[in-house]
């Protein structure tokens, strides 16, 4: 049974616990995104880089987010309550689910336009920055949708070890029995998934007002 009074007791503890848990799930996703981003464009470039760095990334992927949670304080030289452990392993993952959906990115750009740059004189620097990432950027930001849902549930996982967040009401309500508590820390995981996923797509369509135009004729 629901006790709604829960939440007016406990309101002065939801603040920082959804603070917490935004800093633990969105930080890593912007260390990845700086690391895939070249890493993927590498994968990108050379057939011999994309046979190694895209199945190892799906590697990482594969190992349970508990088993590095307690494995990487021994790496790292951390606390076991040590945040940072999280926000590792967070970034780890989402490199792991980046680096695939950059390369795929990159190489869905037709290789007309990124001829047709060369030939206007465009530097690989430039002409990565001006042509390639932008018409790049509907697949990528499908991929770092994905990777931020992702992060926001696993930081729950973290509870487990004894990291806050809103995955702290969900493990306090399974001690204590109430399922007020779970019910509460779940649906706002769930809220807070949806609300960054549905601001990632109002940005990507604000990016790419291409994408709408062409779908519309």
């Amino acid at each position: 049974m629901i006790d709604w009074s829960w939440i007016p007791a406990n309101a002065d503890r939801l603040g920082p616990a959804i603070l917490q848990h935004l800093v633990l799930a969105l930080v890593p996703v912007l260390i990845g995104l700086v690391v895939a981003v070249p890493v993927g464009w590498l994968a990108n470039r050379s057939r011999a880089a994309r046979a190694v760095l895209v199945p190892a990334a799906g590697l990482l992927y594969t190992i349970p987010s508990l088993v590095l949670f307690i494995v990487l304080p021994g790496i790292l030289g951390t606390q076991i309550l040590d945040p940072l452990n999280v926000v590792v392993a967070l970034s780890v993952y989402t490199v792991a689910l980046l680096v695939r959906s950059v390369a795929d990115a990159l190489a869905a750009v037709p290789g007309m336009v990124v001829a047709a740059a060369t030939a206007m004189g465009y530097k690989p620097a430039r002409r990565f920055a001006q042509v390639e990432l932008p018409l790049s950027l509907p697949v990528l930001i499908s991929g770092l949708r994905v990777a931020t849902v992702t992060n926001i549930s696993l930081v729950a996982v973290g509870a487990l070890i004894g990291i806050g967040g809103l995955g702290y009401f969900l493990t306090d309500g399974f001690l204590r029995g109430s399922s007020t508590s779970i019910l509460v820390g779940t649906v706002l995981i769930f809220v807070i998934a949806l609300i960054f996923d549905s601001l990632l797509v109002l940005v990507g369509k604000l990016a790419t007002p291409w994408v709408g135009a062409g779908a519309s004729r």
